[in-house]
């Protein structure tokens, strides 16, 4: 055993222990840290605008200040942009993170000296539980590859600025950084397609043990290897022991990057996002992400379907129920107040607070009063490939087609397979009735016959990823929209 897996041990017993004493009293950490925000942003402006002065209960804090997004705080961003200190926190952020939102254009996210150690022992801590559960930590000595954003960062306001994949890779230990790759060279191009061929050659000789990156652009990765050397991954890279994502559901995508590698390896989910690391799996068994309570964030959650009413029901820690569909809402070290995150999640376990994240808030489809969910979606397609093993799907995404003329109305799925269903068909039966299943509405609208049986249009090989390059997403930290309200990305790639 090497040195770094060695040492790693006694680490992630300790890190365990010093989890149990916020496990143990969650919703007591919660007002701690709530307090301490108020307290530490009451000279703000904001904190000035909003009268943190006489805010003494998380009650207080919900009569006072709104819950709003990115938009609803523009005008305090652009004052932090600008430069002017003590806007949104004391000082000024160490970086804004520069992120490409789909619902709000670009958005540049602060990041404070307070909430840096949130983004980065949250990924640390994931790894040192994985260690301390499984026992296997042998991955620390051999390459670990990250497939991130650039980390070169430009100045705004004289603040630096960048990903925040390529700010977190600022902070990687220095016992890390020689295992580390790709190399901080390649890491900087920033056209997709020659960047992932670089880093091919830079891993390809290479003994890989732990590789990372949103699913869908590992998968890319994964497939010019295969292309390139006519051999599975797990020929490849016999040492390749442990896969961590995070930024999309992994459902989808898990049959055919698990057959792409060629065997079954562990795996680890994130719940990383440039307003704060939320979440991680801690245990191989289950597929819920502990929520960290203790790391600068005050959550609260928002039913979500009473998301869009006029005076929802806003709900703390402590009072969340399993199995309901809830907005993330949270206030954080970094200067976020009452920020919608655009996520929604349900809580799988209340003792430990787990979740598992279910779709945008924004991404729906609604056009007919159905209000079909990202969840329902993904849950739909991965009860129909159960259906037909011999399917394989690179991508979808789904969009209403609204009649004008003759016909009726539907949803239409965009779908890019790897392996057709040998029935499209029936494919397409089974997948309409799996909605049904899922969505009340969308079954009723069916029934009503106010609504067709859905549609699947299948793409041609590389069509999700000549529309992301198309919009200047290709690679990186992007993801495709599950699904749309209107036909902006379906007329793209139709």
């Amino acid at each position: 055993m090497g040195i770094k897996a060695f040492l790693s041990k006694p680490l992630a017993a300790y890190t365990h222990r010093q989890n149990q004493t916020w496990l143990q009293q969650p919703e007591k950490v919660q007002v701690a840290i709530f307090q301490q925000l108020i307290k530490q942003a009451s000279g703000t402006s904001f904190g000035k605008d909003y009268n943190f002065d006489k805010i003494k209960t998380p009650a207080d804090y919900g009569q006072a200040v709104p819950v709003q997004d990115y938009e609803g705080l523009a005008s305090y961003f652009n004052r932090v942009k600008k430069g002017e200190p003590n806007v949104l926190w004391p000082g000024k952020p160490l970086y804004l993170a520069k992120t490409s939102g789909t619902t709000s254009g670009t958005k540049y996210i602060p990041i404070t000296r307070d909430s840096i150690s949130n983004h980065i022992n949250g990924a640390k801590e994931a790894l040192l539980n994985y260690i301390h559960e499984t026992g296997k930590s042998t991955f620390l000595n051999g390459k670990l590859m990250f497939l991130s954003g650039s980390p070169e960062l430009e100045e705004v306001g004289g603040i630096k600025t960048g990903r925040l994949s390529g700010i977190s890779n600022h902070h990687v230990p220095a016992y890390l950084r020689t295992n580390q790759l790709p190399s901080y060279e390649t890491n900087c191009i920033d056209d997709w397609e020659t960047k992932l061929d670089v880093i091919i050659q830079e891993t390809l000789n290479q003994r890989m043990t732990l590789i990372s990156g949103i699913p869908p652009w590992v998968q890319m990765y994964f497939d010019r290897i295969v292309a390139k050397t006519n051999r599975p991954i797990k020929e490849v890279f016999p040492d390749f022991s442990l896969f961590v994502y995070g930024g999309v559901n992994f459902e989808p995508y898990r049959a055919k990057l698990f057959q792409t590698i060629g065997k079954p390896i562990d795996s680890i989910e994130l719940f990383p996002a440039s307003e704060g690391f939320f979440a991680y799996q801690n245990d191989q068994t289950d597929p819920g992400l502990l929520l960290l309570l203790n790391s600068g964030i005050f959550y609260e959650f928002i039913p979500a379907a009473e998301f869009y009413n006029p005076n929802p029901t806003y709900l703390t820690i402590g009072q969340v129920e399993l199995g309901v569909n809830y907005a993330l809402v949270v206030s954080s070290n970094a200067g976020l107040w009452r920020y919608s995150v655009g996520d929604t999640v349900k809580f799988t376990s209340l003792k430990p607070y787990k979740v598992i994240v279910s779709g945008r808030i924004k991404h729906f489809i609604s056009a007919f009063g159905e209000h079909v969910i990202g969840e329902e979606v993904e849950n739909a397609l991965r009860k129909t490939m159960s259906q037909f093993p011999e399917a394989e799907v690179v991508e979808f995404t789904v969009a209403p087609y609204v009649t004008t003329g003759g016909g009726q109305s539907h949803h239409e799925w965009f779908i890019e397979f790897a392996q057709p269903p040998h029935n499209l068909a029936a494919f397409e039966k089974e997948l309409d009735l799996q909605l049904r299943k899922l969505n009340s509405y969308y079954d009723d609208l069916i029934s009503g016959n106010i609504l067709a049986v859905l549609r699947v249009t299948s793409l041609p090989p590389q069509a999700f990823r000549n529309y992301m390059k198309s919009v200047g997403k290709l690679g990186g930290q992007n993801k495709v929209p599950r699904l749309s309200n209107d036909r902006t990305i379906a007329d793209a790639l139709g």
